[in-house]
């Protein structure tokens, strides 16, 4: 018999709310509880922010700062196993008093700041944390102000770093009690930069904002005839040729088929030349057929669709990827989860509750909650929640690598799986390697240093059959098997899910592939941009609707590497519970689409809107003293206005009927945010925000690479970049754990291994090999 479906109590916040929604689609229940006037949300976007962020809960209703709510509290969560606490720091007094003592008990606070270090006090926006975190220094043209990704994409990377330290709170569970996770926002969105600050630690470089092109892959934002498209010259010499034929065959080539351009090296440095013949191409043609065309060619290639149009997506819509939501009113679509779970089965049909349709649960004893575990012995070493998990890693590039990275994190044994025919490009290739050595040894390249640290390695050559025969011999000893390859490839190789359950009847099979491995697209090349591009990212990443900048970074691959991980363990949970594995066939669509927040919702009211808030006023990013430094300020009601306009030194605007209220103020963008403007332009922006900051008010300097290094006081005291010495590449500092397990911590135990570093002892310790058959593999080139 299987245990209830975990119960989590919610106390939300924009930062967790999105946690909460996740762990719906995971079959959890999850129970909000409203203040007695409902959740805030109720009365955002005409009600739309309540529809999305909380169909398919449970409602309650509790005051929690009186005696009666606390009581109230406490019996909710005697029978529940998770909660999840978005309240601020300094106000969570209430919920501390109902969970005191409950051993059992997981509890995921989730803050702007973390609950300690100078800063843990400071109040947080989706704008103000992205600022501080790193995101807005990499979003917008080089000569412009930083630009805000949509859709809170800073509260929504807490959101789902909240979600994945509550699966680890209940795997930890199953060798002793619950305990306290500290999930710092800022710390997600610092973890989830690619390279952005990679390039100051291994190469001392700040790249500038890199507007509508990628700053190291060849691809950008283009025209086409009735939009946008998302694409470029591909990763490989087959997508370079197969790009220049399809110019010749239509004379569009110019000068690109002389022999110079088939230098990929050439092809970057006159990459301004190279994008404008391509330009020219494709600026003709309307925006699906050019994708179209261009995936017949197998050429990453898509359209920047907006948010209302992601219906008619055939891929989503053959997925059912779309959820149904009702509402008191009527039944309407919204976006759907990142991942069909369990077993292939996907939540589509969801209720809105109504604030407290569920009191009776506050008397409900029936929910049979976890009694706590004992606590381990003072003298057994501490092990983090994923001990004893084997994983084979035979991912690459970015997000399969980031899904293995944080599972090696948490204490995972990752086996990641090398070849010198199917080279990783972080490792090998020129364009993306980042480090002060020397530019052709595969070990020093900062950007595979950095995703693949905590892992171990093997070279095997999977292209021949003693190859695959080894790698079967992996699969039976494995729990795990991640990968991110195109959708037949594994197939091809002769292990589908089918044939890898008959290897290993319990294991965890994730592919992550960019459209899954059913659908019409599922055959579609795919890269981080053209993900973000088809999932509506790109579309509302702009000034407004003609100034679209575009997301060129890969943020699309380090969701998918997110939701891959929360997959992993919800899979390792599942298996626990039933004896059984599953395949989660994850959709890089899909898992940035569930990111897209209320746009659907809203229709063709979702727009690009710069760095705008629909309701709060002012909100943006200011220009401040020295050069390219800029303030992030949110104002999220008239009070914070006032205390805003005193520290401006303008009081009389908190009274003037021009800028009395945020609708007044929205009305007058001219004098508000020049007053505001004005003030910043002479201070730096680090005093400005504490000035701000001491009043109550949400801002914080736009931060890069090197000053999230060198000068963030906040990541500095909690520890976030951590010291190790490589091998080969030398001493370098690593990007942190944003989830601090208090009683189970992960960590950066070792740095990336060398290539094929731990081959026989994998080979002989895991699979079983003897010697002489590990020599025999050797000499006959099958471990390179």
């Amino acid at each position: 018999m299987t245990e209830p479906a975990p119960r989590v109590v919610e106390l939300s916040s924009p930062f967790a709310r999105f946690a909460g929604r996740l762990l719906v689609g995971l079959g959890h229940e999850v129970v909000l509880v409203e203040p007695p006037e409902g959740d805030e949300t109720r009365r955002e976007q005409g009600g739309d922010a309540f529809v999305h962020w909380h169909a398919g809960k449970r409602s309650v209703t509790i005051d929690p700062a009186t005696p009666d709510g606390t009581a109230q509290l406490r019996r909710l969560l005697r029978g529940a196993d998770i909660l999840l606490d978005g309240t601020e720091h300094g106000t969570e007094h209430g919920a501390e008093a109902a969970a005191e003592g409950l051993d059992h008990l997981v509890h995921v606070r989730v803050t702007p700041f973390g609950l300690v270090g100078p800063r843990s006090d400071w109040q947080g926006t989706d704008l103000v944390v992205a600022a501080l975190g790193g995101m807005l220094a990499q979003v917008g043209d080089p000569d412009g102000p930083p630009l805000r990704l949509p859709e809170n994409q800073a509260e929504q990377l807490a959101g789902v770093n909240a979600a994945i330290a509550a699966l680890l709170g209940l795997c930890a569970r199953r060798r002793g009690p619950g305990q306290l996770i500290d999930v710092s926002a800022q710390a997600c969105v610092a973890a989830a930069l690619e390279a952005g600050t990679l390039a100051y630690l291994h190469e001392d470089r700040v790249p500038l904002r890199p507007g509508s092109v990628h700053p190291l892959v060849p691809h950008g934002l283009f025209r086409a005839a009735d939009g946008h498209l998302g694409g470029g010259l591909g990763g490989s010499p087959r997508m370079w040729d197969a790009l220049l034929d399809w110019l010749r065959e239509e004379n569009a080539d110019a000068d690109l088929a002389e022999p110079r351009w088939q230098d990929p090296v050439e092809r970057k440095k006159h990459q301004d030349h190279v994008f404008k013949v391509v330009q020219d191409f494709a600026g003709t043609r309307p925006k699906a057929e050019f994708a179209r065309q261009a995936q017949a060619r197998k050429l990453p290639w898509a359209a920047v669709d907006l948010p209302h149009e992601l219906p008619d997506n055939p891929q989503l819509a053959a997925r059912d990827f779309f959820t149904r939501v009702t509402t008191p009113e009527e039944e309407r679509t919204d976006l759907g989860f990142p991942f069909a779970f369990p077993e292939g089965r996907r939540r589509t049909e969801l209720v809105v509750p109504g604030p407290g349709d569920d009191q009776g649960l506050l008397d409900d004893p029936s929910h049979a909650s976890h009694e706590a575990r004992t606590a381990p012995a003072a003298d057994e070493p501490v092990r983090p929640a994923l001990d004893g998990v084997r994983v084979l890693d035979l991912t690459w590039v970015l997000a399969g690598p980031y899904c293995t990275k944080i599972l090696a994190d948490h204490g995972a044994e990752v086996i990641k799986v090398e070849s010198a025919g199917r080279p990783d490009p972080t490792r090998f290739a020129p364009f993306m390697h980042l480090s002060r050595g020397p530019h052709t040894d595969p070990n020093t390249n900062g950007y595979f240093n950095e995703v693949n640290r905590n892992k171990r390695s093997i070279a095997l050559d999977t292209r021949t059959e003693e190859g695959i025969a080894v790698l079967r011999d992996l699969i039976a000893h494995c729990d795990v098997l991640v990968e991110n390859f195109s959708s037949t490839v594994m197939t091809k190789l002769g292990l589908g899910h089918e044939a890898l359950r008959a290897i290993n009847p319990g294991i965890v099979y994730v592919s992550m592939s960019g459209m899954g491995h059913t659908g019409p697209r599922n055959g579609w090349v795919s890269y981080a941009d053209t993900v973000s591009a088809s999932s509506g990212l790109t579309g509302l990443t702009g000034w407004g609707p003609d100034d679209v900048v575009g997301v060129i970074y890969g943020h699309g691959d380090i969701v998918a590497g997110l939701q891959a991980a929360l997959a992993t363990i919800a899979a390792l949970e599942h298996r626990a519970e039933t004896g059984r594995g599953q395949h989660i066939d994850l959709s890089q669509l899909e898992a940035i689409t569930a990111h897209m927040g209320t746009s659907l919702l809203r229709g063709t009211a979702a727009s690009p809107a710069g760095n705008t808030h629909p309701t709060w006023s002012p909100q943006g990013v200011y220009r401040s003293l020295g050069a390219d430094r800029w303030l992030a300020v949110s104002v999220r009601d008239d009070t914070e206005w006032a205390a805003l306009c005193e520290v401006i030194g303008r009081p009389e605007l908190a009274t003037d009927e021009r800028t009395r209220t945020a609708e007044a103020r929205r009305r007058e963008p001219a004098l508000v945010d020049g007053a505001l403007g004005t003030w910043v332009r002479g201070m730096s922006a680090d005093a400005a925000a504490e000035l701000l900051q001491a009043r109550g008010i949400p801002a914080g300097a736009v931060q890069d690479g090197r000053e999230l290094v060198e000068h963030d006081p906040q990541l500095r005291a909690r520890g976030f970049y951590v010291h190790k010495e490589h091998p080969v590449a030398g001493a370098f500092l690593h990007e942190g754990v944003p989830i601090t397990l208090t009683r189970t911590p992960g960590g950066i135990r070792e740095p990336a291994p060398v290539l094929g570093a731990d081959t026989d002892a994998v080979l002989r310790d895991v699979a079983g090999l003897t010697p002489e058959r590990i020599q025999h593999l050797r000499a006959d080139g099958v471990l390179r």
